[in-house]
C-alpha cells in the first residue's frame, strides 16, 4: 500500500471556501486502478490557521504514479492554480510505503 498526503495551511477566514472547494470537486479518483480510498482531513486551528491534509490510499506506489501521469489527474487538478489563494503557500506533499497494515 501507498499512502499520498499534500498538507495545507488555510486561514480560518478562508476555512469554508477551502472546505467547499473540496467537497465539490470531482476528483476523478474512483476510476483509476490502484486507488483505495481518500479523505479530507481537518486539524485544530491555531494562531488563526488550520492545517488540513489530503490522504489517498493506493494500492501500490506505481498506481499512485500512473494517477499523476494521468488525464483523470490534470482534470481534478485544472483549477489549482486559481485557488491557490486560499491556502498559504504551496501543498506540502508526503508520500509513505506501508511497512505495516493492521485492519480489524
Amino acid at each position: 500500500m501507498y499512502i499520498a498526503m499534500n498538507r495545507f495551511t488555510v486561514t480560518e477566514q478562508n476555512a469554508a471556501a477551502f472546505e467547499d472547494l473540496w467537497l465539490g470537486r470531482d476528483s476523478h479518483l474512483k476510476d483509476m486502478d490502484g486507488f483505495v480510498e481518500f479523505h479530507m482531513l481537518k486539524g485544530p486551528a491555531e494562531n488563526g490557521r488550520i492545517l488540513y491534509a489530503s490522504h489517498t490510499v493506493w494500492a501500490s506506489e506505481d498506481a499512485f504514479r500512473a494517477w499523476t501521469k494521468s488525464q483523470a489527474f490534470r482534470a481534478a487538478h485544472k483549477d489549482a492554480g486559481s485557488t491557490a489563494k486560499l491556502h498559504e503557500g504551496s501543498p506540502k506533499f508526503e508520500g509513505f510505503s506501508t511497512i505495516q497494515h493492521i485492519a480489524r
